[in-house]
């Protein structure tokens, strides 16, 4: 008699495919073998994987912030309101996922983070390309930060079209122009490698808009520009708590000022008149 219970059973009508040539068609399409693959801790301590895995999450937010920002920008620029607002918000749940994912490393201590942090020597996150073009793309212009992509053509250059293009807020006072509010002239032609500095006749324009119909669509935009700027701001905070309770005012590494540097940071505004414009209405 032959023995069947270690023979495959035949797949049902209802269960999945298991049987593939090569990969699985998830893995071909996910690469999750290529992820899983890229965490390669330089020591034996238990909390550099936590620290390393937290960091590779978070540039994948970031690369997804960037993608949607850039779709939320091109839509404006063609004066497509809900394509724009539809990036936009699809961006406010990517940013909330960043926002979370720093929970693993948040509350590490001293001494559980200096059990690793000569290994990764120069390595500090404000030579992030993604972190970068994320600042680019909110008006925080700076061809100095550049730098430590001066080596990598690919990462340079993305950043060197950023650099030379508008924000995504300069996009979207072009639209309102386009609506017409009557955004000035000098911040229309303004140039855009330079930070962009808060001007007075744009916050006129966003009383105008917050002072009138509560169901205008471009009340929405401002609102959902500010649910990004409360998100960033957020996220710059708790990268600066979790740097301060890990390090306190020890220097960075990378060359940085650490928690200075950072603070320095957390304090820039973003999308200004957003904010002042409240007392106003």
């Amino acid at each position: 008699m032959t023995d069947t219970t270690s023979l495959p059973c035949d797949p049902g009508p209802d269960d999945p495919l298991v049987n593939f040539q090569g990969k699985t068609p998830y893995d071909d399409y996910v690469h999750a073998s290529v992820l899983s693959s890229l965490q390669q801790p330089l020591t034996n301590d238990p909390n550099e994987m936590p620290f390393l895995v937290t960091t590779q999450v978070m540039e994948l937010w970031l690369t997804l912030l960037v993608h949607e920002w850039r779709a939320a920008q091109d839509a404006l620029v063609k004066d497509d309101h809900e394509c724009a607002m539809e990036a936009l918000r699809r961006s406010i749940t990517a940013h909330h996922a960043l926002n979370d994912s720093i929970r693993p490393i948040a509350r590490m201590t001293p001494a559980q983070f200096n059990g690793f942090r000569e290994a990764f020597g120069a390595a500090s996150g404000f030579q992030s390309a993604k972190y970068r073009q994320m600042e680019f793309l909110l008006g925080h212009k700076s061809r100095s930060l550049m730098n430590p992509q001066r080596a990598d053509p690919t990462a340079y250059a993305e950043l060197e079209e950023l650099l030379n293009q508008p924000s995504l807020y300069d996009s979207t006072l072009a639209y309102l122009h386009r609506r017409g509010l009557p955004v000035p002239e000098h911040v229309l032609e303004r140039d855009v490698t330079a930070p962009y500095e808060a001007d007075p006749d744009v916050e006129e324009v966003w009383r105008q808009i917050y002072a009138g119909p509560q169901k205008d669509p471009l009340l929405d935009l401002g609102e959902a520009l500010t649910d990004i700027a409360e998100l960033v701001l957020r996220w710059r905070g708790d990268h600066l708590l979790a740097t301060r309770r890990a390090m306190g005012a020890k220097s960075g590494s990378g060359g940085s000022s650490g928690v200075a540097w950072l603070e320095d940071r957390a304090a820039r505004s973003v999308f200004p008149e957003l904010w002042t414009v409240r007392g106003r209405v």
